[in-house]
């Protein structure tokens, strides 16, 4: 258990780090892909060749054995002439068949398949014309990777609740969905909805994303359960959750009238300090839709989901695992004395950022968790104004490393440096104030979620584009910068005293020509704008105001280095 904040960023990037020790970061520090990267993170023409609609799966899970039995029911359409196709599975786990149903015929055959590494390709007899409605069911079995420290590692969580029940959580953002079903592993293509069906020992209750469809007990032990969603999925949002459940129902209302259904699925004996504890969830909903518009999967509902490690942002069935306490399991997570729960904020935030708004690819995680961890600040700002909002995304910057980009190398499955969360909030912050007009800037942000990019995936350039676009400001280089470089920008100062007054100049150092972000002081004469360039610049201050000069580094995240210290 992290006892700080601190031991967990360092944690997240050591993680991160390591895993991504044969990346190519952005500055250009060499590093090494493999042949395994490329067929994960790349669109190949044997994934781009279609577009897949729908899962269902189907599995039969033996706790003992912490081994699974399971088929997929692909449908999927052919957009491009193809012959062959990838798929991805881990190669510890067994790949029995692979049968095709073509459209109208209700009879499928065997295919031929080859296995390369965690990729496995499909070969068809002639080549397929671009059509709709082709059926793929494959079956596999095995035993899924474990988790060694969930949800960072990724794989099953097979545990034990305090009466010895079995208590099963999946978790698999990174290290991918192919993990545990075979399916195109692949941020860009989310099919229309999901559905999964597990059989499993009858004492327990699996709980899955979306709603529950059907629930069948066989009276040998066992039962079936089935849930579906009503919306576009990520593949690694697709989880289990099987425990010693009990089902508190609630519902929230918002203004127009609309009711969103509040499902909690906890441990039988946790009952009573869950319904104290997510009372949380109902000011949380109300100040997400101020900034961010109603819960975007209304039709499936919002539930959290007792977990046995952290928390995930699972759609329709978020991972809770913090125990039932504020901040990070009981520390202040905030470092500015706030003592909400920040699991179930953060994780709430990612329907939006995330399961809404995805990234095509895993380079730009940042859009994920950046504005995820951004929503953090809009949470605190409506319940506690714009002060301490400030506060709150500015108490992170310690434990910001600035060593690795935080976007991380397109087609190769490569995410940034952990950085991405705090200072991915602290660039939007930045913007926010290059803005300078909140009223703007809360449209654009709301336009992104709920228009331009609602149950969509997206990149970086579309993101920026947008911004810009409303805005009418030049944001590029800012973003860029922000994302693609390791070190923030740097103000370079120099202050000479003469007379009565100081004599301040600056210029940008280590930022690209078309860098063209503003910055501000405050003084005795309030808040005032400044454009730096790569050029010196100057001003003056009078030395009996000169107590009160500050630099306006809470509203742009910008290192200032003076030549000599005044």
């Amino acid at each position: 258990m992290f006892k700080s904040f601190h031991q967990i960023v360092l944690f997240m990037a050591f993680l991160l780090i390591s895993a991504g020790a044969h990346g190519q970061l952005l500055d250009g520090k060499p590093e090494r892909f493999t042949r395994q990267d490329s067929l994960r993170g790349a669109l190949r023409p044997e994934r781009t060749c279609f577009d897949v609609r729908h899962y269902a799966l189907d599995l039969d899970l033996n706790f003992d054995k912490q081994y699974l039995d399971g088929a997929v029911k692909m449908t999927f359409d052919i957009v491009e002439p193809t012959k062959r196709m990838q798929l991805d599975l881990f190669e510890n786990m067994e790949l029995v068949d692979v049968l095709y149903e073509s459209p109208g015929h209700g009879q499928s055959h065997a295919m031929a398949f080859e296995r390369e590494g965690n990729a496995f390709f499909v070969s068809f007899p002639h080549v397929v014309q671009p059509s709709k409605n082709h059926v793929f069911y494959i079956s596999y079995r095995g035993r899924p990777i474990v988790a060694k420290n969930a949800p960072w590692d990724g794989g099953f969580t097979w545990s034990k609740d305090d009466n010895g029940l079995p208590w099963l959580g999946v978790s698999c953002e990174g290290i991918g969905a192919s993990l545990w079903w075979p399916n195109k592993d692949h941020l860009s293509d989310e099919p229309d909805s999901i559905s999964v069906r597990v059989t499993y020992p009858e004492e327990i209750t699996f709980v899955g994303n979306g709603n529950l469809v059907e629930d069948i007990f066989y009276g040998d032990g066992r039962r079936s359960t089935t849930y579906a969603t009503s919306y576009p999925i990520n593949n690694y949002n697709v989880t289990l959750n099987i425990g010693d459940y009990v089902h508190i129902e609630d519902e929230y209302t918002y203004p127009d009238g609309d009711n969103l259904a509040l499902d909690y699925y906890v441990l039988s004996y946790n009952e009573v300090k869950a319904k104290e504890h997510f009372g949380q969830v109902k000011p949380m909903l109300e100040c997400f839709d101020q900034y961010l518009g109603k819960y975007p999967f209304m039709k499936d509902g919002f539930a959290l989901v007792e977990t046995p490690y952290l928390g995930m942002e699972h759609q329709g069935a978020i991972a809770y695992g913090n125990d039932y306490l504020p901040g990070y399991r009981g520390s202040d997570y905030s470092m500015i004395g706030l003592d909400f729960d920040y699991i179930i904020i953060h994780e709430t935030g990612h329907e939006w950022y995330g399961n809404s708004v995805s990234c095509k690819d895993m380079a730009d995680l940042w859009i994920h968790e950046g504005f995820c961890t951004y929503s953090e600040s809009m949470y605190v700002e409506c319940l506690h104004g714009y002060d301490m909002a400030i506060d709150y995304i500015n108490a992170k910057k310690p434990y910001i490393d600035n060593l690795e980009p935080i976007q991380g190398v397109y087609d190769v499955n490569n995410e940034g440096a952990s950085d991405m969360y705090s200072k991915g909030s602290l660039m939007l912050n930045t913007l926010r104030h290059v803005v300078n007009d909140d009223h703007l800037w809360w449209t654009v942000i709301k336009q992104m979620v709920r228009v331009d990019f609602y149950l969509s995936e997206t990149d970086a350039e579309a993101v920026i584009d947008l911004f810009e676009q409303e805005t009418g400001k030049s944001l590029r280089p800012t973003f860029e910068h922000y994302l693609k470089k390791s070190a923030i920008p740097t103000l370079l100062v120099d202050v000479q005293q003469k007379g009565r007054k100081r004599i301040v100049r600056y210029k940008w150092d280590n930022v690209d020509t078309d860098f063209d972000m503003p910055f501000s002081y405050d003084s005795k004469r309030g808040s005032v704008r400044l454009q730096p360039t790569g050029e010196w610049q100057e001003f003056t201050v009078k030395n009996k105001h000169w107590n009160s000069f500050r630099w306006g580094s809470d509203q742009f995240y910008v290192n200032v280095e003076y030549l000599i210290t005044p």
